[in-house]
């Protein structure tokens, strides 16, 4: 029974591959435009931890404003900079 499992796992491995395959040789042709598109559309920014130091009253503050938006502090701070840093 267990031979059987695995024969079918294997059997269902190399037909994606067979499938898979008739892309490799796919090119772009010339004759796409994409001046009208969105550049950055579907970038997201890598999330990377860190440690910040905060005086008390703001991070309360901070704590205290998101929880009335209902998101987490961490994403409030993000979006904060991240709009600081735009308008710099």
């Amino acid at each position: 029974m267990c031979y059987t499992i695995i024969c079918e796992k294997t059997k269902q491995m190399n037909t994606n591959k067979l499938d898979k395959s008739k892309y490799d040789d796919y090119e772009m042709l010339d004759e796409y435009d994409f001046s009208d598109d969105t550049r950055g559309r579907f970038y997201k920014p890598k999330k990377v931890p860190t440690s910040l130091r905060l005086d008390n009253d703001i991070l309360i503050m901070l704590k205290k404003e998101a929880s009335e938006k209902k998101i987490p502090y961490q994403t409030l701070i993000n979006s904060l900079l991240r709009e600081h840093c735009s308008t710099s």
